[in-house]
């Protein structure tokens, strides 16, 4: 801490890198996308080095710094910054008429290859929601219909469990102010999280390999009837820039079945986002055969069955290491 007070750079990164991924996913969170969490990230370190000197030690380190970072989301909200993905991947379509809306018109899948590099810091006492829920995509899209402030102080209180008092001061705000902002996140968010009939099954159980399986071969196959079969009765899928959802299985077959007109071939690649099973979508060019990445597919499980469907475009494939185009 003297060192690093005294402008020993070595010695700063020392007392806060440990901290980097799990501020990341905080602002993942608070954000919805990756590559804005991470800048943010690297925004409040910046800030914190430049006020180094004068930390008064009232709190821990980390706290200061989710102090810094929750201030920089913020910030980021109030501005409506938001990146533009470099590339997108324009679907082959035209998709059917939607017949649902979606609300939430901004988010990213978050890889699962983050979440390991992330040390095991226990949430505090008042954490009301479980590791996994908390980084489902259901969750994190839930949190971006909630004001901004609201959306932070439910994180920082029922996710990570920090205390009242020390996120109103992270907020410089009143311990009233926070409660009240609490009481309406959590009533704004549990009218918008759909709690499926069936738990998902464990990760990499049976269950969810064998539900992985019968996905990826009716995908593979074009076979839309296998593919509804799998389908809840609430099921709801996102098609890539489409300018809403398909609910319900019957919506979902007309989806299916003009992703597979003109006979067009896909194969999956597994990985994992937000803790659910994930895919790589690569299509075939019947011209030289090669399989060119057309985005990224994140599927919700309830029990043995697909509740949900999301796809994302290729501005999101590089951040799972996934290539760009298969033999």
């Amino acid at each position: 801490m003297a060192r690093a007070q005294a402008g020993d750079p070595d010695a700063f990164a020392e007392l806060v890198e440990g901290h980097r991924r799990e501020l990341e996913l905080y602002c993942y969170r608070v954000l919805g996308s990756v590559q804005d969490a991470e800048d943010t990230v690297q925004e409040t370190f910046l800030a914190a080095w430049k006020h180094f000197a004068s930390f008064e030690v009232r709190s821990s380190v980390r706290t200061w710094l989710y102090r810094i970072a929750t201030n920089r989301c913020l910030m980021a909200l109030r501005s409506a910054r938001r990146r533009q993905p470099a590339e997108v991947a324009v679907p082959i379509g035209p998709y059917p008429e939607p017949n649902a809306t979606s609300d939430v018109m901004w988010l990213e899948p978050y890889p699962d290859l983050l979440l390991e590099r992330i040390e095991d810091t226990a949430p505090g006492p008042d954490a009301l929601f479980e590791a996994r829920e908390a980084i489902s995509l259901a969750f994190v899209a839930a949190l971006q219909l909630l004001p901004p402030r609201q959306r932070a102080v439910l994180v920082l209180r029922d996710v990570l469990g920090f205390r009242a008092k020390e996120v109103a001061a992270m907020l410089d705000a009143s311990e009233e102010s926070v409660s009240s902002a609490l009481k309406h996140a959590r009533a704004n968010l549990q009218s918008r999280l759909p709690r499926p009939a069936d738990p998902p099954p464990a990760s990499n159980s049976k269950t969810e390999r064998a539900i992985i399986r019968r996905l990826v071969t009716a995908y593979e196959a074009g076979d839309v009837a296998a593919l509804v079969g799998l389908l809840t009765e609430d099921v709801v899928v996102t098609a890539p820039l489409a300018a809403g959802q398909y609910v319900g299985p019957g919506a979902a077959e007309r989806a299916f079945a003009a992703i597979f007109a003109q006979d067009r071939s896909y194969r999956l690649i597994d990985t994992r986002a937000n803790g659910q099973p994930a895919f790589g979508v690569y299509v075939r060019d019947p011209a030289t055969g090669v399989f060119h990445a057309n985005g990224m597919m994140v599927v919700t499980l309830a029990g043995d069955r697909i509740q949900a469907m999301t796809r994302f475009d290729n501005s999101v494939i590089a951040k799972f290491g996934l290539p760009r185009r298969l033999s």
